[in-house]
């Protein structure tokens, strides 16, 4: 839980290039990167990896509301698909049926319970929340994800570890407060499916910036339709990583490069911060 880095501005100070603002403390919708929640709900609920979905043009009935039809990011629909296949390749379509199967007031619970903080209740949400229809914190995501890393053992994150005086007598200290958050093997399955790189191969291919030749690194990236917010969190047992791009006054980004920005950075920071560490 403890906060090891963080940037939140190209520079903080300097008010004209965006400064004087953190954007990991900044509500941002998630696209793709909040599916590990969902799907870790539906595994709580009983769905396993190998559970099969059809992955085909869908209509959804909302009551109230006008019918929702989601697309996927290619345009292209897959047929079959299990679970595993439907998350590690980030596929939309299935992706809402897994929440639509699992119940949104079960996936805002079991968000909670990952130390996410900023979402409202279901009424406020429908079935695009899975596709990032929500605003979190890229802090609060990253803990979230650092629940699975830990084997669904939640730690606070915390940047200040004590406060002593001249004397270097202590004041206060952090006293950790682990609490069981999801089922062991809940956090096993979404750690298995986003380190499986020949599951996501046919979306991102073999050698993409997720995949650590000899190393297990799981990683999940999202983008939102506007191109305003490109995302990727992962994590080894031992620490967890979120790389967040975009403008801080949430103009969009170019769309060829929204997608292609945050992956890259997050694998040159995670190759170096793991290269010293035990292969885990």
């Amino acid at each position: 839980g403890d906060i090891l880095a963080m940037v939140g501005s190209r520079d903080y100070f300097d008010r004209g290039r965006e400064g004087n603002f953190n954007v990991t403390i900044a509500k941002r919708q998630p696209g793709s990167a909040f599916k590990p929640v969902v799907y870790a709900a539906a595994f709580e609920k009983g769905y396993t990896p190998e559970t099969v979905v059809f992955d085909v043009p869908t209509e959804f009935a909302v009551d109230g509301a006008e019918s929702y039809q989601p697309q996927n990011y290619d345009n292209m629909f897959k047929g079959p698909v299990t679970f595993r296949e439907a998350l590690a390749q980030s596929i939309n379509v299935p992706a809402v049926k897994v929440l639509y199967l699992t119940g949104l007031k079960n996936a805002l619970i079991m968000e909670r319970r990952l130390g996410i903080t900023t979402l409202l209740g279901p009424n406020q949400y429908g079935l695009t929340l899975v596709l990032g229809g929500g605003e979190v914190e890229l802090l609060e995501l990253v803990s979230a994800y650092g629940v699975f890393a830990n084997d669904g053992v939640k730690q606070p994150h915390t940047a200040i570890l004590y406060v002593e005086k001249n004397n270097r007598e202590r004041m206060w200290e952090h006293k950790p407060k682990p609490t069981k958050a999801v089922e062991p093997v809940v956090a096993r399955v979404i750690s298995s499916i986003l380190s499986d790189n020949t599951a996501r191969a046919p979306a991102f291919g073999s050698a993409s910036a997720l995949s650590f030749p000899g190393k297990q690194v799981a990683a999940k990236t999202g983008t939102t339709n506007d191109y305003r917010d490109a995302w990727i969190v992962g994590y080894t047992p031992n620490i967890a990583t979120g790389v967040w791009a975009g403008n801080n006054d949430n103009t969009p980004m170019e769309k060829r490069v929204a997608g292609f920005i945050v992956a890259p950075i997050w694998h040159d920071f995670m190759e170096r911060a793991i290269e010293s560490r035990p292969v885990e």
